[in-house]
């Protein structure tokens, strides 16, 4: 009852000096409110409407009358403000979204990109492994025939023996088997020593003994071979490491008396010859030669 009454008292306070104010308006036109008296009087005006409103509430109902405050400006404010921040929300969460699927579907492109390289790369991979395979299978070339049953092979005996093992044994020396040559060439001048080949024999016999540096028997080898002072293509070299093999021995006499020999019989010999030739008799400090 209180608030009720003090609510009416207010109203009619108001009311009274809303009067005035119009009948103050009404007999002075010749000097009209300006706006910001005229902004006051509507609010004011509108007060009452919520005062008059409020206390025929009460009246009607009987209930307590709950005053709000009229100023709902800055609350919408601040609504507009939300809203406008969830816009701004929504709006920037839009394009996240759009960026995120512009990005996924690229690299789904690039991702089909990647599926069509790589196929078309193990094409080409199989494409390469059948050429390889290919190309082995021309160059390895027909499978090699089946060797020849040992069994079923009827030995063949030779037409000439003496030259079949000369030049097995010669053979071996070409190889560069110097113990197999040396070897065959001793059984050969076991064997053949006195046929068309022996004095030959001789020489490469001695050849593989002036190798390991058996000085003696290459010399024997050597004297062997030149009998008859032969005129062979070979005949200069065995003289000359004849008188080597002598020297090595410390039979300085006898190597000179072969360097003798070798200008004697074999003045023509090739370069290489008489330039060893005059190495050994220096070393073997011979006497100028005769002329």
């Amino acid at each position: 009852m209180k608030l009720k009454t003090a609510l009416l008292s207010a109203l009619a306070v108001i009311t009274l000096t809303l009067a005035g104010a119009q009948a103050m308006a009404q007999t002075s036109m010749d000097d009209p409110l300006d706006d910001r008296s005229a902004k006051r009087l509507d609010r004011m005006e509108k007060v009452v409407r919520e005062l008059r409103a409020i206390v025929f509430q009460g009246k009607e109902t009987g209930k307590p009358v709950v005053v709000q405050s009229a100023e709902t400006e800055p609350q919408i404010q601040a609504l507009t403000d939300r809203v406008t921040d969830l816009e701004q929300t929504l709006t920037r969460i839009t394009g996240q979204n759009e960026t995120l699927t512009h990005d996924l579907q690229t690299s789904r492109q690039a991702f089909a990109q990647s599926q069509a390289d790589n196929k078309a790369l193990q094409t080409r991979l199989d494409a390469l492994e059948k050429r390889t395979s290919d190309l082995e299978a021309q160059y390895r070339g027909p499978p090699a025939p089946p060797a020849p049953d040992p069994a079923a092979a009827a030995p063949v005996a030779s037409a000439d023996p003496e030259g079949d093992a000369f030049a097995a044994a010669r053979k071996l020396l070409v190889d560069g088997n110097t113990a197999g040559a040396e070897s065959a060439f001793g059984a050969y001048i076991e064997q053949y020593g006195d046929g068309p080949h022996g004095a030959e024999a001789r020489y490469w016999y001695g050849e593989t003994l002036f190798a390991r540096k058996a000085w003696s028997d290459a010399g024997a080898a050597y004297l062997g071979s030149l009998r008859g002072w032969p005129t062979t293509p070979w005949a200069p070299t065995a003289t000359l490491n004849l008188a080597r093999s002598l020297q090595a021995l410390g039979n300085s006499p006898q190597a000179c008396r072969a360097l003798d020999e070798l200008a004697k019989h074999y003045p023509k010999a090739a370069p290489p010859v008489p330039a060893r030739a005059a190495t050994t008799r220096a070393q073997a400090a011979c006497p100028a030669p005769a002329r």
